[in-house]
């Protein structure tokens, strides 16, 4: 199974989504961690797969109240990203985003190529065996660097850990939320 483009932070707080039914889905694409210098830039962790759609005019949503701005400029700093937003200009007001988690809306994602799945798409599939028993609910998605291995909750409070590859990972639908699976014995 093809490795699946992250759309979550790797070890800062996890927030991305919506907790509400029919509200927006937001993503996490990035973490601003500071000020950098008196010009209104900020020093961003890139958390996506796509750091090319981090282009002038783009609008983005800061924290978890998901606060609509725009970028103005980006550039890279080594493996960061240093960007500036429209209209932001005082690099000590924007002290209070240091820390804070950057979103975009799901819907405006790239389109992925068959069998391929953003993150935010599989958290809460049913996971389901090949032979029709329900397993669980598709909780977390460990990076493994090999591959991913999702974290399944199942019914009796325990969790099964299965490798995202295609000996297992036998079928996805987002559409009836299930995702078929075969179960291997490890001797």
């Amino acid at each position: 199974m093809n490795r699946k483009p992250s759309s979550s932070p790797r070890s800062k707080k996890q927030t991305a989504g919506s907790p509400v039914e029919g509200e927006p889905v937001f993503v996490a694409v990035g973490f601003l961690r500071r000020p950098h210098g008196i010009h209104g830039e900020m020093l961003m962790d890139v958390l996506t797969d796509f750091p090319e759609r981090m282009k002038p005019h783009r609008q983005l949503f800061l924290g978890d109240s998901h606060e609509p701005v725009r970028i103005e400029k980006v550039r890279w700093a080594d493996q960061s990203m240093l960007i500036k937003f429209e209209g932001m200009d005082d690099a000590e007001a924007l002290g209070r985003f240091r820390n804070t988690v950057v979103y975009v809306l799901a819907d405006q994602l790239p389109p992925l190529p068959e069998g391929q799945y953003y993150h935010h798409q599989l958290l809460g599939l049913r996971v389901v065996s090949d032979e029709g028993q329900f397993l669980g609910v598709l909780e977390q998605i460990l990076e493994t660097g090999a591959n991913d291995v999702y974290l399944v909750h199942t019914p009796e409070d325990k969790e099964i850990l299965l490798p995202a590859i295609e000996e297992v990972i036998l079928s996805v639908n987002l559409e009836d939320g299930e995702m078929v699976v075969h179960l291997q014995e490890w001797a």
